[in-house]
């Protein structure tokens, strides 16, 4: 009896040749092509893409409802990533590396990925960095509050304190208002102030919306917040003009 060759299954013939190497090669092309044309639509959709290819591109898009929905996707991740970072200011360095990330660009990618364009991703990463910046100095969660009363000095003035303890120190944000800038020598200074008297300085300033300052003392020992008007006259002590008071509330 006639053995037969156990690796050709029944009813194909032996000689048969199978294609399926050709068809991936041809998927594979197509998911190439397909990652090429979302990278190209993220740089239309932030601008970066280069000049010659622009044209091409947008009459493709034209002519194409599929393609035109994928830039409408596009175009709205910048808008709401550009929205997210207004009025935010990034240090120099970290501008400078981002500009250089963006002509980085991926050789592949899958269809069905939705890329953040070159100017979302840098507007998303300066978001980032600058809270980070701002909330990873350490911050422990542990926070009080102050109110402040204006003085007879400034008797229009008042404000309140938030202060947040870091690995660094206390970081206080004043917020204060009614006090007429101060310049030519004229300054604010802030102090925390203990049961004892001692005074220790945490700043100054010229005016009095949005100011930070720092204390390398705990408003838990020195719960005592002040502001003093101070002329710079090589006298490093307190003038004693206080214009706005307050105590640190720590429950």
């Amino acid at each position: 009896m006639e053995e037969r060759d156990s690796s050709v299954r029944p009813g194909r013939r032996p000689d048969a040749v199978t294609f399926r190497p050709a068809v991936a090669m041809r998927r594979r092309r197509r998911d190439e092509t397909g990652g090429q044309e979302v990278v190209e639509l993220a740089a239309l959709a932030d601008g970066s893409i280069a000049p010659e290819r622009r044209a091409a591109l947008e009459a493709r898009v034209a002519s194409s409802p599929e393609l035109a929905e994928r830039l409408a996707e596009q175009r709205h991740a910048v808008a709401l990533a550009q929205s997210a970072a207004v009025d935010v200011e990034a240090p120099a360095a970290l501008r400078a590396r981002i500009s250089a990330q963006r002509q980085v660009r991926p050789a592949r990618v899958s269809r069905r990925l939705v890329l953040v364009p070159a100017a979302a991703a840098a507007a998303l990463a300066i978001v980032i960095a600058v809270v980070s910046g701002v909330l990873g100095s350490g911050a422990s969660g542990t926070r009080f509050h102050a109110a402040l009363a204006a003085t007879s000095l400034a008797p229009r003035a008042g404000g309140d304190a938030t202060l947040t303890k870091t690995t660094s120190g206390w970081q206080i944000q004043l917020d204060a208002t009614g006090l007429p800038r101060l310049d030519s020598g004229r300054f604010y200074e802030a102090w925390l102030k203990n049961a004892g008297g001692t005074l220790v300085p945490v700043g100054t300033f010229n005016e009095g919306r949005k100011v930070t300052l720092w204390a390398g003392v705990s408003p838990i020992d020195f719960p005592t917040l002040t502001v003093t008007r101070e002329r710079a006259d090589g006298n490093q002590a307190s003038s004693g003009e206080k214009v706005l008071v307050g105590r640190v509330d720590t429950g």
